[in-house]
């Protein structure tokens, strides 16, 4: 647990897929608001970011858990950022087709 984040932002943050669903399937909020960014942003920063400072190859699984879960795909953060706009940011093609099918649903 931390004193910081949220414990579904931690799972975020620490791309940990399984819990985050665990939480959600508990209840946790998928639209859930932290700080700046959403939990889908968050997802999306996190694997963006992680990706640029390791090499590997971007992923994509804690946004596929909250978009399964039921996020908005749509629904910017305080800072106004959306989920597309930061996958377009990071150049993740995984959560912008992604996004765009649920988006499109």
């Amino acid at each position: 647990m931390s004193d910081y984040w949220t414990p579904a932002h931690l799972a975020v943050e620490h791309a940990d897929a399984e819990t985050l669903a665990r939480l959600l399937a508990d209840g946790a909020d998928p639209n859930e608001v932290f700080g700046h960014m959403t939990l889908l942003t968050h997802a999306i920063d996190a694997e963006g970011d992680g990706a640029l400072q390791t090499g590997e190859p971007l992923t994509v699984h804690t946004t596929a858990v909250l978009l399964a879960f039921g996020a908005d795909p749509e629904l910017a953060g305080p800072d106004g950022d959306s989920p597309m706009d930061l996958a377009t940011r990071y150049g993740h093609d995984p959560a912008v087709r992604l996004l765009r099918a649920h988006i499109n649903r």
